[in-house]
């Protein structure tokens, strides 16, 4: 008999293109049938065969409290009585942006957006149009969002203007891009030696989130908002992953570093479409209507996720989560490094607070492409046998794994189980 799971499938796959939405979700990475959700509830999720997930997928970040958390629920449910889009400003965006402004020092005027693609790509329009400069330097094996100029791959040699990453993206696009190592200053420094007076931008992950979970180097972002500010190259933080989730005032505050503009997404939606940029009030007031760099979006600032936001926002503001997440990662971070060294299996795991990867057969993984020297054979079984165990983590080694507040300690063993199994 088929099952209702594998009848979703079937009927996904002739009308969406390879049957989701998103890349990543098809499983390809990790092999078996994609799952399909029909419920979610804290830290579990629930398929259409009724098989219960702890999930530290959590959508890709954006529940830092759990699924359906009363809260959240709550303010949706006020807001949805009183309508869902007016295509004129609302008093929940006006107190979301100052819940942002206050929380990031570096952000004295946002922008909301519908998603973190959008976000990214008017702060490198607004960044392009302060310094009347066209090209901008991302990392190697970081993700930006899917507008074009930042699908570019890295070229031979220590740095190269970008080449295409993904057919239907024109050479002329990404021709201004240029693509350097993750934690690699020196590399910066050359190229700012060499073209700073054509860069407009450095946009970068504090923490990388998309070749896996990658940390700074101490002193890495510091030097280059030093860098930057010497060539007058806007620092732009791409903060959509964590933003709110490794710190209330994100990576910028942890590090000390004020960047020119902030992206953010995930958890200010509270699991609804949302994106924002942020920065100066000189730089923002480039934005149409007052100054003429033009950006718009008809559901912008949507009122639903605005209220989700808020809720999310004021249930981090006393730091209580954040203390909880921090201990729980830290225990999760230690079953897998442990199960790893009890079964001899090289392992490192990478955590920036409630964000980790384990990245199987390498010691070591500062950039991407020591990420991409990690055994994703090895990851593939192990997903497997997550999955075996009732556990659904990101199916790919160049996803970052998240924890909520509702997480427990048997969903963490549940996963350190699962693991030790796939080794």
């Amino acid at each position: 008999m088929t099952s209702s799971a594998a009848s979703w499938r079937e009927r996904a796959e002739r009308v969406l293109p390879g049957g989701v939405s998103s890349p990543v979700r098809a499983f390809a990475a990790v092999g078996g049938d994609p799952p399909i959700i029909a419920a979610a509830r804290g830290a579990h999720l629930v398929d259409e065969d009724g098989v219960d997930y702890a999930d530290f997928i959590l959508a890709y970040g954006p529940h830092i409290l759990g699924h359906g958390h009363p809260a959240v629920l709550a303010a949706v449910a006020r807001q949805l009585a009183q309508g869902t889009a007016f295509g004129a400003t609302s008093a929940v965006e006006i107190q979301l942006a100052e819940r942002i402004v206050a929380a990031m020092p570096a952000i004295e005027m946002v922008r909301f957006v519908n998603s973190g693609t959008e976000a990214t790509m008017s702060a490198l329009r607004l960044a392009r149009a302060a310094t009347g400069r066209d090209r901008v330097v991302k990392c190697a094996g970081a993700y930006h969002g899917h507008a074009d100029a930042f699908l570019a791959a890295a070229g031979s040699g220590v740095a190269t203007l970008g080449l295409p990453g993904s057919p239907g993206v024109p050479v002329a696009a990404v021709a201004d891009t240029i693509v350097v190592p993750y934690n690699d200053i020196a590399a910066v420094a050359a190229v700012l030696d060499r073209e700073g007076e054509r860069v407009a931008a450095i946009i970068v992950e504090p923490v990388a989130g998309n070749m896996g979970c990658v940390l700074p180097r101490p002193g890495y972002l510091q030097a280059l908002r030093v860098l930057t500010a010497r060539f007058g190259v806007l620092l732009i933080f791409d903060e959509v992953m964590t933003g709110f989730r490794v710190a209330w005032g994100g990576m910028q505050e942890l590090s000390s570093v004020r960047p020119d503009l902030t992206c953010l997404g995930k958890v200010i939606g509270g699991g609804m479409p949302v994106g924002a940029f942020g920065g100066s009030r000189a730089l923002m007031e480039r934005l149409a209507p007052t100054g003429d760099v033009y950006q718009a979006g008809t559901l912008s600032g949507n009122p639903l996720a605005m209220a989700a936001g808020c809720a999310v926002l004021d249930e981090l503001a006393s730091g209580a989560a954040y203390k909880r997440l921090e201990e729980l990662g830290s225990v999760l971070a230690a079953g897998l490094s442990g199960a790893a060294a009890a079964a001899g299996v090289p392992c490192t795991v990478n955590r920036a607070g409630s964000m980790l990867t384990p990245f199987i057969g390498v010691e070591t993984v500062d950039d991407y492409a020591q990420a991409a020297a990690a055994d994703t054979d090895a990851f593939a079984r192990i997903h497997r046998a997550w999955r075996a165990h009732g556990v659904l983590w990101p199916p790919s080694q160049f996803e970052a794994g998240f924890l909520s507040t509702a997480h427990d300690l048997d969903d963490l063993d549940r996963a350190v189980t699962g693991f030790a199994a796939g080794l």
